[in-house]
């Protein structure tokens, strides 16, 4: 069960980094304009800033896990889950915000938040097995 837990991790965590992507990098093209609902390149251009930094902060989260995922695979359980789980309880609470915040973005909150939290109870039932 730690290893569905590891890889639904890393699943979110490569979907943090493609979010990084659109908006740090991407943010004024086309698919991060259509994937986010920015109606002009105008807007696009006001929002920059905002979004280069929230799109940091997904890569940070990401990084997290996969130093997490590797401390566990290097037998460093405590400090490794310990990393794994701070990164995907703060993907579900971010999740959690943005669909609480906004309704109509329920759909991509749940894309955001459903794969760390099915890893934090894959990783929880195994430790507590």
């Amino acid at each position: 069960m730690l290893a569905i837990g590891l890889v639904l991790a890393a699943v979110a965590a490569l979907i943090h980094v493609y979010i990084f992507v659109l908006e740090s990098l991407q943010w004024t093209g086309d698919a991060a304009r259509r994937t986010f609902g920015i109606e002009s390149p105008q807007i696009a251009e006001i929002t920059k800033p905002l979004a280069y930094n929230q799109g940091f902060y997904n890569l940070f989260l990401a990084i997290e896990i996969a130093l997490g995922i590797v401390l566990v695979i290097a037998d460093q359980h405590a400090v490794g889950l310990t990393l794994v789980l701070v990164g995907t309880g703060s993907m579900v609470a971010a999740g959690l915000v943005l669909m609480l915040s906004d309704r109509s973005k329920t759909s991509a909150a749940l894309k955001q938040l459903l794969p760390p939290f099915l890893a934090i109870l894959a990783i929880v039932v195994a430790q507590l097995a």
